[in-house]
């Protein structure tokens, strides 16, 4: 059975994660993939991380098993730290595109 969520180090401080979306369908996007939200533990802003939509979604096939772990988890949250996420500033959570390995 997989982890919907779980805690990870990222360079020493600690962020929990928990899957907030399988990939959806959505009439004016078509097909969405699944967010995660991370917060680094003891601060206040949040991140929401968005994945790009399975291909097999794309090319019609039925929805596989979803393909997340902590190690995905890792690489986006350093990949929205250098984009701009700032867990301790104040405000809504930021939103991120990364790809399908977490980059």
């Amino acid at each position: 059975m997989q982890n919907l969520s779980g805690t990870v180090d990222v360079d020493g401080l600690s962020y929990e994660w928990e899957l907030r979306s399988e990939p959806q369908w959505s009439d004016k996007e078509g097909w969405k993939g699944m967010t995660v939200s991370v917060q680094q533990q003891d601060m206040q802003r949040g991140a929401v991380i968005e994945f790009p939509a399975p291909k097999r979604l794309l090319k019609g096939l039925p929805r596989g098993r979803l393909h997340i772990n902590d190690t995905i988890v890792a690489r986006s949250i350093r990949a929205a730290l250098a984009a701009g996420w700032e867990p301790s500033s104040r405000g809504k959570p930021m939103t991120f595109m990364v790809d399908a390995d977490g980059n």
